[in-house]
């Protein structure tokens, strides 16, 4: 098993679990956050922290799709293993579905 961050980080991008993360796993997109799958030591402790519940275990239903796109894009973007402030409006897309569709976006992060 190992966790992935679903649509749910889209335009928020709170970062409080890459603060948790005993493996520095995390890698930052421009407007979302992904795990390494291969990297993931399943501990979960990502989970709870995140405020919009978008990591899940792999093994949820709705995971399979997000797995992929958590592992390619952790190859290509930069690693980030401090808490970085979020968004200004990162509150306002908390709830929000359908993200992807609307504001997925390819471009790598700063990293840190």
């Amino acid at each position: 098993m190992t966790y992935i961050v679903t649509e749910a980080c889209i335009k928020c991008k709170y970062t409080d679990c890459v603060e948790v993360c005993p493996v520095d796993c995390f890698y930052e997109g421009e407007n979302m956050l992904v795990i390494h799958p291969d990297e993931c030591i399943d501990c979960g402790v990502c989970e709870p922290e995140c405020p919009p519940e978008a990591i899940l275990p792999d093994t949820e239903a709705e995971a399979e799709k997000w797995l992929k796109m958590n592992r390619q894009y952790s190859e290509e973007w930069p690693n980030i293993t401090r808490k970085i402030d979020a968004p200004a409006d990162a509150d306002k897309f908390k709830d929000e579905t359908g993200k992807f569709d609307k504001y997925f976006s390819a471009n790598p992060g700063e990293g840190s």
